[in-house]
């Protein structure tokens, strides 16, 4: 492939749409998957779990395709690893169960949804060649309001909780980790795929392995079903989607990556209306529709063009 033809922020590439599309039904099922989990372990366990499972299968895998954690050369590249593993995996994944235990599960599908809002001026400051125009801004704002309606009004609804309004910070911040992670994505050395999503699992690893233990300790009891969703946890929405978004990150660059978050909402309603026996929402159409107009105006260049 010449470089004038390979995925980039204004051509992201069929490959670069597939595999956004396809990370968006993995992250839909993880609600449903963490859910499961949580049933028969704590929150810092499975949180401790499914990155330190994540980093083991990517660690026994990456060496079979010449990926390993050796492809990983100098400081430098170790050093935005290490850093992205702690700010866009450990310090996310715990700023979310900690907040969702104060605040309603749509609100931090809003929070989530307003990732792609937060990373427009980190692009535009750290990240300028990805492109900032008038259509990109207003397909992120149109598809955010999509989301709102998705979710309904009861996202802002108060539950009366003690640290509410911190529940509410900390889903936000989860949000905002997540938007400093992909511009820091894009801007790191390059390194393969696999060894990239490795090193930042097993960084998150190494932190969140120590905070499970002084807080719930070892587990005693291994229940077949949540002992299943971690594992299923671990390897697909943590490890696979790890690869995956690096790979999205580095070549099609972060606001194309930030779209999914648009996404997963969404799979998780068809997922829940599907497989959970949930009520379809009144305004499913129309948020599809807002969010789909939003997603074609925002990347109308990578579609149509630059007319």
């Amino acid at each position: 492939m010449s470089p004038t033809n390979l995925p980039n922020p204004d051509r992201p590439g069929a490959l670069n749409w597939a595999l956004i599309l396809g990370l968006g039904v993995i992250w839909g099922t993880a609600f449903m998957g963490v859910s499961t989990a949580l049933e028969g372990f704590g929150v810092w366990t499975v949180t401790a779990g499914r990155t330190a499972l994540g980093a083991l299968a990517l660690i026994l895998a990456g060496p079979l395709i010449g990926q390993g954690l050796g492809q990983i050369k100098g400081m430098r590249a170790w050093g935005y690893s290490i850093v992205i593993g702690t700010v866009s995996v450990a310090l996310p994944f715990s700023l979310l169960s900690w907040g969702l235990s104060h605040v309603p599960s749509a609100f931090a599908g809003v929070a989530m949804g307003a990732v792609p809002l937060l990373v427009l001026p980190l692009v535009a400051i750290f990240s300028p060649e990805e492109g900032i125009g008038p259509k990109r801004i207003a397909g992120v704002t149109l598809g955010f309001f999509g989301l709102i309606l998705l979710v309904g009004d009861g996202a802002f609804d108060s539950t009366g909780r003690d640290a509410e309004w911190l529940g509410r910070l900390a889903c936000i911040g989860a949000a905002g980790c997540y938007a400093i992670g992909s511009v820091m994505t894009r801007r790191a050395p390059k390194m393969p795929p696999v060894s990239f999503a490795t090193a930042t699992l097993l960084a998150a690893a190494v932190v969140m392995i120590p905070v499970a233990l002084i807080t719930e300790g070892v587990p005693t009891d291994f229940p077949a079903l949540p002992t299943a969703a971690l594992i299923y946890v671990a390897l697909l929405p943590t490890g696979l989607a790890a690869i995956i978004r690096v790979r999205v990150i580095t070549t099609a660059g972060s606001m194309f990556m930030s779209l999914v978050s648009y996404m997963v909402p969404v799979w998780a309603v068809i997922f829940g209306i599907t497989l959970m026996g949930e009520a379809l929402p009144a305004t499913l159409f129309w948020a599809l529709g807002l969010i789909l107009a939003g997603i074609l105006l925002s990347q109308w260049r990578s579609l149509f063009g630059p007319r």
